[in-house]
Order: structure tokens, then sequence, then C-alpha cells
């Protein structure tokens, strides 16, 4: 007698944590969920940073983040949230990698104020400077892969 093959909508799934973004109305790492609102007015000024990167965003970019290269998470670039532009951003794992320039040592208060901001909104901000990136992309790789893994969900019937 024919039987029908099991596909996968008759598979019972695993529920995935990561696979609604909180920023797309999902639940995400943090669980916070929802929208996270943005300055529509900074959008521009996101796009111009995007087609103009610094040579540490687009080394950064094209050999570690681009294409879900970095653990199969996808970053995007120049993200709008709250009031600020993220140089980098992984809704799926709510997390921030900011790239500090030389100009960020002059402004270390409002650097340290955008953090905690991001992190009251459940993003993790993770900072390398410029030279890091641009003279030990191995070793920021290697730091971002145990920063990432720190961030995944355990799952407790594993």
């Amino acid at each position: 007698m024919y039987q029908k093959s099991k596909t996968r909508r008759d598979t019972p799934r695993k529920p995935n944590l990561l696979a609604n973004p909180p920023d797309k109305g999902g639940r995400g790492v943090g669980g916070q969920g929802g929208f996270i609102p943005y300055d529509k007015t900074l959008t521009d000024k996101a796009r111009e940073n995007r087609k103009n990167p610094t040579p540490a965003e687009r080394r950064l970019w094209f050999e570690v983040l681009q294409n879900k290269r970095l653990g199969t998470f996808k970053f995007i670039r120049q993200k709008p949230i709250d009031q600020y532009i993220i140089d980098f951003y992984c809704s799926e794992l709510m997390l921030a990698i900011e790239i500090d320039g030389d100009t960020h040592a002059e402004q270390q208060q409002y650097d340290a104020t955008r953090t905690q901001r991001l992190n009251m909104l459940g993003i993790a901000v993770f900072r390398y400077p410029n030279a890091e990136i641009l003279n030990n992309l191995e070793g920021v790789y290697e730091d971002l892969l145990k920063r990432v893994a720190e961030r995944i969900p355990r799952d407790p019937t594993a």
C-alpha cells in the first residue's frame, strides 16, 4: 500500500528563537520583541554613510560580516536605531558593532551615553578601534566569534 512520505510541513519543528528578529516584530535573543523606533531623518545620512565607508568599515564588512560570514548571522550596515546610526547591526542577536575612529577619543561621554541607551533597548554594543580592524582583523574576527557565541540562546532540550 502506498504511504505518503512526510514533508517538511508534516514534521514538527522546534521553535527558532532567532526566526523573528525584534525589530521585525519577533522576540529575538533579548526577548523584548517589537519594533525598535528610529529617527526617520537619519535615513538619508545612513544611506550616504553606506556609500562612503571608512577603510576600517569597508574591511570589516567585506572580509567578515557581508553575506552571513560571521556564524551565518545577517548584519546590515549603517542602521538607524533610536536617534543613532549603528555601524553594523544584527537584529537576530540584537547586536551592534561600532568602529571607533580617531574622533571617538574626543567624544567618550557621547559614546558612553549612546551605548547605555542602546543597552536599555536590549542591544549589546561591541566596539573596536580602527587600528585594530586594519592591523589585526584576524583577532577581531576571533573576538567577534566568541562574543556572538555568548549571545546565542542555549536550547534547554538539547
